[in-house]
């Protein structure tokens, strides 16, 4: 019993060391451990913890035990003695045995703990430089966008200046070619004139002749 105790002890102080320090092989007692913990491993565990209480209570009981009959005989026994130190000795090792296991179940649950919160931070802080890049880059789009709306300004203002000077050339154009239909108007109405003029003359000119040949024939006869 007392070597079983021993060996339990030394095991689980090793296991104490390992956790404690960074190496490989924490990180396979860390994997064991989440496998012990999984489906009837707590069960097994609780079932040899509430036993080794047992037998500490046993132990416990058998002392106290000892102590009464040495205090009623007055006379200590030494067999006794022999027993009351073999049983405060188990007592001990389970007791320390008990508090080493919580100690393995606390370093296991706080390093798992660290690890996911670890986990959580390098996601964090993934997602806050990609924040800070999509930002970086939502200004430099917003900086590009700027930068060509205030070109395409630029253009549209250009444009409109030049369709207002094309716009006032169309209308000194249209001025121009009133000027000139209402010119050849003017001398539409100024042949017409003429035509009408040189109609006279003729119907003048027609009975002039036909006067002077009425005279040229009264003198014949």
């Amino acid at each position: 019993m007392l070597q079983l105790l021993y060996t339990s002890i030394f095991g689980e102080m090793a296991l104490i060391l390992t956790l404690l320090f960074k190496t490989p092989l924490r990180k396979l007692v860390i994997i064991a451990l989440d496998r012990v913990k999984r489906g009837r491993g707590p069960v097994v565990f609780s079932t040899i913890a509430a036993t080794l209480l047992v037998v500490l209570t046993s132990s416990l009981y058998s002392i106290a035990k000892i102590q009464q009959r040495t205090v009623e005989a007055g006379i200590i026994n030494p067999t006794d003695q022999v027993l009351m130190s073999r049983h405060m000795l188990e007592a001990s090792l389970l007791g320390f045995m008990l508090f080493l296991s919580l100690m393995i179940d606390r370093l296991h649950y706080y390093i798992r703990e660290l690890r996911l919160l670890r986990k959580a931070m390098e996601v964090a802080k993934k997602q806050s430089r990609s924040f800070e890049e999509g930002k970086n880059n939502s200004s430099e789009e917003h900086k590009a966008l700027t930068e060509e709306i205030a070109t395409l300004r630029a253009e549209v203002k250009k444009l409109e200046s030049e369709c207002e000077v094309k716009g006032s050339k169309a209308k000194a154009v249209e001025a121009e070619v009133e000027a000139l239909k209402k010119q050849s108007e003017g001398f539409l109405m100024e042949y017409d004139r003429l035509l009408e003029d040189n109609q006279n003359l003729r119907s003048q000119l027609e009975a002039l002749d036909q006067s002077s040949s009425h005279l040229d024939n009264k003198k014949s006869m």
